[in-house]
């Protein structure tokens, strides 16, 4: 069943303890990717979070949706529904406040981007001009996913947005700063993946043992700072010996 908040949030049930909020500009009957729907989704989730204690047990937010999956214990489909239609009737109507900006130190260059001159030679640019290219773009996490900690940054400059790799890479190194279309990410920890390769950032995007977890949520702004080799390993960073 599909419930109507408003004409940006619609609600429908996702699971047996869960509900699904969609997101839309105003007026459009599908949903499609910008700031001001992700603004919505990021103050739609804080919101959730400020008005739900025991009966919320998790939030997973991504481009234009958020899964709320709820205790069974404490509230039922009926009820939950209810809540969040009176809580998120106003949501998209107030000027939403900008996320919060994090700059991450980015070391690029040939050894630790092994894709920047792959990147370089398909957008006719110097390498230089790539990456000037990334690092001038203020991006906005957009999702969290694929790992935690795994941020989808938007939008690169469509200069230098690449498809994904044809066949993925079996080991990308922890820190690795990729673009894959018009998204870039830092990969949190070394994992399999078909993003392309730009250079390395020595700060962790996820910590088990710290608090918050992730450096980033939806709804922050991400800015990349270039540094030079001897910075990076200075930050703690280290240079993979290879990439498979």
């Amino acid at each position: 069943m599909s419930t109507l908040i408003n004409d940006s949030i619609r609600l429908e049930i996702a699971g047996e303890n869960s509900l699904m909020l969609y997101f839309s500009d105003k007026g459009q009957e599908s949903s499609i990717i910008t700031p001001s729907i992700s603004s919505n989704v990021h103050q739609a989730e804080q919101l959730i979070r400020q008005n739900f204690s025991t009966e919320i047990i998790d939030l997973i937010s991504s481009y234009a949706s958020i899964l709320v999956v709820f205790n069974l214990l404490e509230i039922d489909h009926h009820h939950l529904r209810n809540k969040l239609k009176r809580l998120l009737k106003q949501c998209g109507n107030a000027n939403n406040k900008q996320g919060r900006l994090i700059e991450l130190p980015a070391y690029y260059s040939l050894e630790s981007g092994m894709d920047l001159q792959r990147i370089a030679k398909y957008a006719k640019l110097t390498v230089e001009q790539v990456i000037n290219l990334h690092q001038a773009q203020e991006y906005r996490v957009y999702a969290i996913g694929f790992a935690p900690g795994f941020a989808y940054l938007g939008e690169v400059d469509k200069r230098i947005a690449m498809a994904r790799l044809t066949t993925p890479r079996l080991k990308v190194p922890k820190g690795a700063i990729a673009i894959a279309d018009r998204q870039t990410a830092v990969y949190p920890a070394q994992s399999p993946g078909g993003w392309n390769l730009i250079g390395l950032c020595p700060i962790d995007m996820f910590n088990a043992q710290a608090e918050p977890t992730m450096l980033v949520e939806v709804g922050d702004r991400v800015k990349f700072v270039e540094i030079d080799k001897q910075k990076y390993l200075e930050l703690g960073g280290n240079l993979p010996n290879q990439v498979s």
